[in-house]
């Protein structure tokens, strides 16, 4: 039966997994040829060396140009003809992997590398299936060959290390870090990993020696003493740590790790409103860097919650930073974002916000978070002023041309709302917002139906429901104008279905579909839909109930068509010229 491999089975070109195409008759290996004295096997003939060439290299072929099931047969073919060659086994292995497991794959792999324990390409993939089975011994095994092959790959040397540590096996770890170190120089980052074990060693003194040999290596780089006080304050040597920070102060007054680091000191040390001192001048200070500040500052808001302190002991500290210049915006946002936390009054968080805006009117999120405040505050007027600045300095964010044209349509300015909400769509791209650019079009045909513009409306309908096809408010609108204008019924009932299945208890789109169906003269159904309508309407709306009475008046039900119409009169909000004609001849009369 014919094997079906999927392609997936490699990944190699033929150049990769052809790494080693010699025939190898022999293991190079001393232990690999004693084991295969036990059973030898004879010498490879010249017939049969070139027969094993002819093949292997048709296996290639057939493997590159996707014949999966040809290659995988020649392999095996291969190896019946020489049981030593490497390469054959190796490139079985991604075979034997999909179809017997990764066992099976690990024993060809296993095979190759004992044949040609110089080809390092064998080991590394020894290794990693080593590492993907769980077996770290045979992994290390495979890595340290590898690492006595190619001594100048820091990359093998540093999977090395995670082997070892994954043991727990920390002297050997330090070995292979001190290999490292002879192939790259001393460095911070190893100088670190030694430390680490030697603190999982519990060897205090070892530790400090590593730290002490950069310091001592470096001594123009005051980062080494600092780091070395850090440590000593660490472990209960204040007074040593101090007088560290002291001398690279002395050296460098302005050291921002030295001066963050007697913060912790005079914390430590019971000196509390010297640490708090220096925490505030550092604050101040325009030459501390941006990230040491919000690193300050993020300790300071953090103490003051976990101690249960006082807010505007923060809120003090926060406005006398922004008194200074600011580099960047990150403390404003910072301050707002406290502010908010603690949930302050709006007016607060607004300012807070005006002045993320101020250092950089570029911030988008910012300025989205302020235009929504002003929104809950109906000040239209602003949220007006903010998004028109927003689109000088941000001109391809749609919701900022959302919100202009809500804003002015929310004034009655209609013109300028359908100009915003135009502007707006023409920046939409994939990456846009779909419901946001949806409602845009929505709104861009309200404005032009309401303006007589009915073609061009519902052509805006139509993009509004290709961005997103169940926009809920744009499907009821458009449903209703079809209805109103008395066209493309059979589509207005469509659209309007799918509001009420949506949502079964709206009564604007339960009326909706109610007076569509009323246009289509479907009166029985039309009641049921309209009931339901004013059974759900707690708003009491005029057009809803006078509605109900159009509809139960063609329904034969006059009676309940008169107590609609009236009461739709008594709201005041209704037609009411239409209305009083409806009562005084006591049938629907058409608008």
């Amino acid at each position: 039966m014919k094997r079906l491999i999927p392609h997936i089975l490699l990944c190699l070109s033929a150049a990769a997994i052809a790494v080693s195409c010699g025939v190898t008759r022999r293991a190079a290996n001393p232990a690999v040829a004693q084991a295969a004295a036990a059973k030898p096997l004879p010498p490879l003939s010249h017939n049969d060396s070139m027969r094993f060439k002819l093949y292997f290299y048709e296996a290639v072929k057939q493997q590159v140009n996707g014949n999966l099931d040809a290659a995988y047969d020649l392999l095996r073919h291969c190896i019946g003809i020489n049981p030593n060659a490497a390469e054959a086994y190796f490139m079985l292995s991604s075979y034997d992997g999909i179809l017997k497991g990764d066992s099976a794959a690990l024993e060809d792999i296993k095979k190759a590398s004992e044949l040609n324990p110089g080809n390092n390409a064998y080991l590394e993939r020894l290794g990693m299936g080593y590492i993907r089975t769980g077996n770290l011994d045979e992994a290390v095994e495979a890595y340290e060959k590898l690492a006595k092959n190619s001594p100048e790959r820091s990359d093998v040397l540093d999977i090395l290390a995670q082997l070892y540590g994954q043991k727990k096996d920390f002297d050997n770890m330090l070995g292979v870090l001190g290999r490292m170190e002879a192939l790259e120089g001393a460095n911070e980052e190893l100088t670190l990993a030694k430390m680490r074990i030697y603190s999982l060693q519990g060897k205090k003194q070892e530790e400090f020696n590593e730290l002490k040999s950069m310091a001592d290596k470096y001594p123009n780089d005051l980062n080494y003493r600092v780091m070395m006080g850090n440590w000593l304050l660490q472990n209960g040597k204040a007074d040593e740590a101090y007088r560290q920070y002291g001398e690279v102060l002395k050296t460098d007054p302005a050291n921002i790790m030295a001066r963050m680091s007697m913060i912790d000191y005079y914390r430590t040390s019971g000196q509390k409103q010297r640490a708090d001192s220096l925490q505030e001048a550092m604050l101040i200070d325009t030459k501390t860097p941006t990230k040491d500040k919000m690193t300050l500052m993020r300790q300071v808001v953090a103490d003051n919650e976990n101690n249960g302190g006082d807010s505007s002991e923060v809120i003090s500290l926060f406005r006398k930073i922004l008194a200074e210049p600011q580099e960047t915006a990150d403390m404003a946002e910072l301050y707002a974002a406290y502010l908010t936390l603690e949930r302050m009054p709006q007016d607060s968080i607004s300012k807070a916000l005006e002045t993320v805006l101020a250092i950089a009117p570029d911030n988008a999120a910012a300025r989205m978070q302020l235009i929504q405040a002003l929104w809950n505050k109906q000040d239209f007027d602003e949220v007006i002023r903010l998004s028109r600045e927003a689109i000088d300095y941000i001109p391809d964010e749609v919701v900022f041309y959302y919100f202009l044209g809500f804003a002015y349509s929310m004034k009655d300015e209609d013109d300028n709302a359908l100009d915003a909400f135009r502007r707006g769509v023409a920046q939409a791209d994939e990456r846009s917002n779909p419901d946001l650019v949806s409602d845009c079009y929505a709104f861009i045909g309200e404005i032009l139906h309401d303006k007589g513009e009915t073609q061009e409306g519902y052509a805006a309908y139509d993009s509004c429901l290709q961005w997103k096809d169940d926009n809920l408010f744009c499907l009821n609108n458009y449903a209703y104008k079809l209805s109103e204008d008395g066209i493309r019924l059979d589509d207005a009932a469509r659209m309007s279905y799918l509001t009420v299945q949506a949502e079964p208890d709206n009564s604007t789109y339960l009326d909706t579909y109610a007076w569509i169906l009323f246009k289509q003269k479907k009166y029985g159904e039309a009641a049921q839909y309209i009931d339901m309508a004013v059974e759900n309407d707690s708003a009491k709306s005029a057009v809803i109930i006078e509605h109900a009475g159009d509809i139960h008046a063609m329904n034969g039900d006059i009676g309940k068509a008169l107590e609609y119409w009236q009461e739709a009169l008594e709201t005041g909000t209704g037609n009411d010229k239409a209305l009083k004609r409806k009562i005084k001849l006591k049938k629907y009369v058409e608008e």
